[in-house]
């Protein structure tokens, strides 16, 4: 089911965050959103997530205006991992995982064979099965991370996303989320991620959205978009292909 944006812009305060932004995100394919700080990412992935109002135009997923949805609808259908989520009780790790399924029960029912089914794969795929009895104060950064994005994929959304899922992990599970995220997309769910690493991008993404000033300045497929000029324009760094992979390799000349 497709994630539409049409024509959107939202204002926060006085100020113009997203200024008539058309795109169209494709499910089964992972699309990046990437451009320099302030550039509207985050303001875009809750906006998809109708998270935030319109000031001008719509998300759309499928035919239906994600704003008008019903909330339990929506938060079946829309998986959102936001930056630096917080989590206000200090309950063990097994619970806030399970808080993913609360959508898809009625209310004060209990857990079912479905949903002890949906944790268990969102365990397994974030590798947090020694974290489960753990309260989550007592969790790293990354480990805490890691949790939360097993409670998204819990609730096995049509749509996951993300919001700098990688920033407290180290390296080899940033590759481990990615991986993750990719086999979301492979089993047909959509999902678009916000990230600031380049190269990450470029390894992960089907598709990129690429914002500056909350413009669109570029979308499509990431070897025709994501393109050392594109880069040097939007970021104001240089980088080359090699092997497959988009090295940055200084500030551009530019």
């Amino acid at each position: 089911m497709e994630l539409s944006v049409e024509r959107l812009s939202v204002t926060l305060g006085r100020r113009t965050v997203l200024d008539a932004i058309d795109a169209r995100l494709r499910p089964g394919r992972v699309t990046a959103i990437l451009g320099p700080n302030g550039a509207g990412k985050s303001t875009l992935l809750k906006a998809a997530a109708g998270l935030v109002p319109a000031a001008a135009g719509t998300v759309r997923l499928g035919g239906a205006a994600v704003a008008t949805m019903a909330p339990r609808a929506r938060a079946r259908a829309i998986g959102y991992l936001p930056q630096d989520a917080a989590v206000h009780w200090n309950v063990p790790a097994r619970e806030v995982v399970a808080l993913g399924r609360l959508a898809h029960r009625a209310p004060f029912a209990a857990p079912d064979a479905e949903d002890a089914g949906a944790i268990a794969d969102a365990v397994a795929a974030t590798e947090i099965a020694a974290l489960l009895d753990r309260p989550v104060a007592t969790l790293s950064g990354g480990e805490r991370a890691r949790v939360l994005l097993a409670r998204v994929l819990a609730g096995t959304p049509r749509w996951l996303l993300a919001d700098e899922p990688l920033a407290s992990l180290d390296p080899a599970h940033q590759f481990d989320v990615l991986d993750r995220l990719r086999e979301v997309a492979a089993r047909g769910s959509g999902v678009a991620i916000v990230l600031h690493d380049i190269a990450h991008a470029a390894r992960i993404a089907d598709d990129v959205l690429l914002l500056k000033a909350g413009r669109l300045v570029a979308a499509g497929p990431v070897a025709e978009t994501l393109t050392p000029a594109a880069v040097a324009a939007l970021f104001g760094v240089a980088v080359r292909w090699c092997d497959g992979v988009l090295v940055p390799i200084g500030r551009s000349p530019g």
